[in-house]
């Protein structure tokens, strides 16, 4: 079999990937939006679904996009990375993560986290400001979904030792490798990664604020994406390559849940998923790397080759990284505003998802306007 590569024509042009950070960044919103209304996970704010169906959709919408979506965000930032070491040097790249990175870890940690938990659960004898004053003084330090930020700044230390280590080697992919059974080797150590660290971290559980449980599938795709930019790697995807992957994706989807009934978990049997010695989590974690891999792919290639990409997203890629960051006081103060529309689950996770994405991007716009601001967002 052929490698599935094609040679770069003048409009295949990198600027599709911000628009995959876009998609990505929605998603968060969206997906904390859903734990937020009945979907499991962790979440500042939570209230309980409406029905089993709504919970189930719920679920398996966060499902979904836990496969893949923190994963693609790790291998985008890893496919950028030893361009901008080489680019600005050790020093100057240093630096530059620590003010990008840990800033916002910062600020987010001492600032908005006290504020996303204070409209969370503020008790009877405070309001939300004398509350969210009192988490400032103590000081309280919450990440958030800042943790990816703190996990970036991990990876990109490794990154610049084994640079400094082992200079002059660079690690690459080549074209040719871009085959069905290379794929299938690489979701195979995905799943097998992440089956063995969740028998140390079940997900749900943090180690040094971190859920390791989920980090297969962070560390092998940044380590990808590293290893992908010099061949230009996330730009060769084609449709011959993304598309039995796609229905992979497709046919996997629904296969956990199918497993979960047959097992009488809707009826109260126990269907353990986090970690440890079962069935239903080896299920679990391969699950996940054979729902992710169509969708990663169908992005890049799809992203890619679009003839006409709406003009909004030139506009709102540059927002992403402050969207990403202010997000979350804004879902849990919107969630707290409607708390009397709880019960309608659904119709509540689209009509404050949609408020929260829309609010998220209209202040990050005003953020990066702040004199400095671009240097960091």
């Amino acid at each position: 079999m052929q490698p599935m590569v094609s040679k770069l024509t003048p409009q295949s042009r990198s600027d599709f990937l911000d628009r995959i950070r876009v998609v990505l960044t929605i998603l968060v919103i969206l997906h904390h939006t859903a734990i937020m209304y009945g979907a499991e996970g962790g979440w500042y704010l939570r209230y309980k679904a409406d029905s089993t169906l709504s919970g189930a959709l719920l679920t398996l919408f966060c499902a979904v996009n836990q496969s893949f979506f923190m994963g693609m965000f790790f291998l985008l930032a890893g496919y950028f990375t030893p361009r901008s070491f080489d680019t600005k040097g050790t020093q100057k790249f240093v630096f530059d993560r620590v003010l990008r990175l840990g800033l916002p870890i910062l600020v987010f940690g001492f600032l908005l986290g006290p504020l996303s938990i204070a409209l969370a659960e503020t008790p009877a004898a405070f309001n939300v400001p004398s509350f969210w004053w009192y988490l400032l003084s103590k000081p309280t330090f919450n990440i958030g979904p800042l943790w990816f930020a703190y996990a970036l700044l991990i990876f990109s230390a490794v990154y610049v030792v084994l640079r400094q280590v082992l200079r002059p080697f660079t690690w690459q992919i080549p074209l040719t490798s871009l085959r069905h059974s290379n794929i299938m080797l690489m979701l195979l150590m995905w799943g097998l990664g992440s089956f063995l660290l969740r028998l140390w971290v079940p997900t749900g559980q943090e180690r040094g604020l971190l859920q390791i449980g989920y980090f297969s599938s962070y560390i092998l795709l940044f380590s990808i994406g590293c290893a992908a930019a010099k061949t230009r790697l996330l730009e060769q995807i084609e449709k011959k390559l993304a598309l039995p992957w796609a229905w992979i994706s497709l046919l996997t989807i629904p296969s956990l849940f199918i497993y979960a009934a047959m097992s009488g978990a809707f009826k109260g049997v126990p269907f353990e998923l986090h970690g440890g010695w079962s069935w239903p989590v080896v299920f679990y974690a391969f699950w996940e790397p054979f729902v992710a891999c169509g969708i990663i792919l169908s992005l890049l290639w799809r992203s890619r080759v679009s003839t006409a990409p709406w003009k909004m997203w030139n506009r709102l890629a540059p927002l992403t990284y402050a969207a990403f960051i202010v997000h979350a006081p804004i879902v849990v103060g919107l969630g707290t505003w409607m708390t009397s529309w709880q019960q309608y689950s659904l119709a509540m996770f689209v009509l404050v998802g949609a408020s929260s994405v829309t609010a998220s991007f209209v202040l990050a716009s005003f953020l990066v306007k702040l004199p400095g601001a671009r240097k960091i967002l």
